[in-house]
C-alpha cells in the first residue's frame, strides 16, 4: 500500500516519489498534458497553411494563444494560491479538452472558419495561465520535500521527451489522419488528464483572503524581497530573449548556408536529446549550491550562438546546442526545487507565476529584435551580441554572494518581508 509523503517524512525515509500513488498519478497526467501541449505548434502550424496558404495568418493564430497566457499569468498564480491547484489545473485542461475538440471539427470541416480558431487559441492561452502556475503546488503537495528534486527532474524529463516527441507524433498523424484528428487525439488526452487531476489528492496550504491587487503585491514582494531569486531571474529572462535570436536567425542560417531545412531539424533534435540528458542529470546528482551552477551552465547557451554566427561545420553546432539545452534541461528541476524549498507553499504559485510571466514575455522580445538587427548588419552580428549577453549575465548572476550564498537544504539567509495583515472588519 502507498504511503502519504507526510508518513514517509515522519518516518524519515526519501522515497522514490513515482512510488507515492497521488504523485504517480500526478506524474501521469502532467505528463500526457505535456505531450498534447507538445502537439499543438506542428499541427496548428500545418493546420493554418493549409487552410489558409498565409504566413500572416499563422502570426495572429500564435498570438492569439500567446498574448492571453502571458497577460494573464499573474491571475493564474492568484487563483492557484487563493484556491486549490489541482482544480485549477483540473479546470484547464476540461477548457482545453473544448477547444482543442472545437479546432478539429472545425479542420475536419469542408471550409474551416480562421476567427473560429483563432477564438478557440484564445481559449487555449487562458487555460495555460491558469494551469502553468499549478505545477509547483501540486509537486509539493504530493511529494515530501526530500523527495522534490527527483520528482522535478522526473517531470522536467518526461515535458523535454514530450517537446521532442510532441512534432514527431503530430506529424505522423497529420501524415495519417489528418491535421482534424491530431487535435480530436490532442482534447482526448486532456480529458484522460483531467480526470487523473480528478483522483489526485493534493494538500492545499490556503492563503488568506485578500483583494487581487493586494495579492499580486504579496506575490511580487516575494520575488523582490530575495535578491538570489530576482537575480536569477533575470538571467533566466536574458537567456530566453537570447534563445529568441537564435530561434529566429538560426534557421535562416542552416536553411540558406548550412545545408538546408534538414540541418536545422538535426540540430533541433539534438538539443532536445540534450534536454533530456540534463534533466536525467538533475535526478541523479546532489549538489549543495545548485542555483548558482544551474545558472553558471546557462552561459553555454553562447556556444551554439557563436558556433552558428561563425557557420562552423554543422556536427560542431549539434554538439553546441546539445551542451546548452542540457543545462537547460538541468536548470529547470533545479530551478523548481529551489522555489519550492525556500518560497512558503501558500505563495508559491505566484511566485511561479512572475518566473513564467519574465520567462515568456522575454523570448517573443529576442523573435522581435533579431531580424531588425539582421537587417542593420547581418546575421552573425545579433548572434554574437546575444553570445556575449547570456555570459555576462548568467556569469554575473551565478557569481553574486545571494546565488553562491543559497545552499540546498539551509534556510536562506535573505527572505521577503512578512505580507501585511489582513483586515477581517
Amino acid at each position: 500500500m502507498s504511503t502519504t509523503p507526510d508518513e514517509n517524512a515522519k518516518r524519515g525515509t526519501d522515497p522514490h516519489p513515482l512510488r507515492l500513488r497521488n504523485f504517480r498519478l500526478l506524474f501521469i497526467g502532467r505528463t500526457l498534458s505535456a505531450l498534447s501541449e507538445g502537439l499543438v505548434p506542428a499541427a496548428l502550424a500545418v493546420a493554418v497553411v493549409l487552410a489558409t496558404g498565409s504566413a500572416t495568418a499563422m502570426g495572429i493564430t500564435l498570438a492569439c494563444a500567446t498574448i492571453p497566457r502571458v497577460a494573464l499569468m499573474p491571475l493564474g498564480g492568484v487563483l492557484a494560491d487563493r484556491f486549490q491547484a489541482r482544480p485549477m489545473a483540473m479546470g484547464a485542461d476540461l477548457l482545453r479538452v473544448f477547444t482543442q475538440i472545437f479546432v478539429g471539427i472545425e479542420l475536419l470541416s469542408s471550409s474551416p472558419v480562421l476567427w473560429h480558431i483563432c477564438v478557440s487559441q484564445v481559449l487555449y492561452g487562458v487555460a495555460s495561465a491558469l494551469s502553468d502556475p499549478t505545477r509547483s503546488p501540486m509537486v509539493v503537495g504530493t511529494v515530501p520535500e526530500s523527495a522534490r528534486q527527483r520528482a522535478n527532474a522526473a517531470m522536467g524529463f518526461t515535458k523535454s521527451a514530450a517537446w521532442v516527441l510532441g512534432p514527431a507524433l503530430a506529424g505522423s498523424l497529420i501524415y495519417l489522419v489528418g491535421s482534424g484528428w491530431v487535435f480530436v487525439v490532442d482534447g482526448i488526452a486532456f480529458a484522460i488528464s483531467a480526470g487523473l487531476l480528478a483522483i489526485t489528492v493534493v494538500r492545499h496550504v490556503p492563503s488568506p483572503p485578500q483583494t487581487l491587487g493586494k495579492d499580486l503585491a504579496v506575490g511580487w514582494r516575494e520575488v523582490a524581497g530575495r535578491r538570489w531569486l530576482w537575480m536569477s531571474l533575470v538571467a533566466h529572462s536574458v537567456w530566453n530573449f537570447c534563445a529568441g535570436i537564435l530561434m529566429t536567425l538560426g534557421p535562416v542560417i542552416a536553411i540558406l548556408h548550412l545545408g538546408g531545412e534538414s540541418t536545422w531539424i538535426w540540430i533541433l533534435q539534438t538539443g532536445g536529446i540534450g534536454l533530456l540528458a540534463g534533466a536525467l542529470l538533475a535526478s541523479r546528482i546532489r549538489i549543495r549550491r545548485r542555483v548558482m551552477w544551474a545558472n553558471l551552465a546557462l552561459a553555454t547557451y553562447a556556444i551554439p550562438l557563436l558556433l552558428l554566427a561563425v557557420h562552423a561545420p554543422v556536427p560542431l553546432i549539434m554538439v553546441g546546442y546539445g551542451v546548452a539545452q542540457a543545462a537547460l534541461g538541468f536548470l529547470n528541476p533545479t530551478w523548481d526545487t529551489a522555489l519550492q524549498e525556500h518560497v512558503p507553499a501558500d505563495r508559491l504559485a505566484r511566485v511561479d507565476s512572475y518566473d513564467w510571466l519574465f520567462s515568456l514575455a522575454a523570448m517573443p522580445l529576442g523573435y522581435l529584435v533579431a531580424p531588425m538587427l539582421a537587417a542593420l548588419w547581418s546575421p552573425s552580428v545579433p548572434l554574437t551580441m546575444a553570445a556575449v549577453l547570456v555570459v555576462v549575465v548568467c556569469l554575473f548572476a551565478g557569481t553574486t554572494p545571494s546565488v553562491r550564498g543559497l545552499i540546498a537544504g539551509v534556510p536562506a539567509k535573505e527572505s521577503a518581508p512578512p505580507p501585511p495583515a489582513v483586515s477581517h472588519s
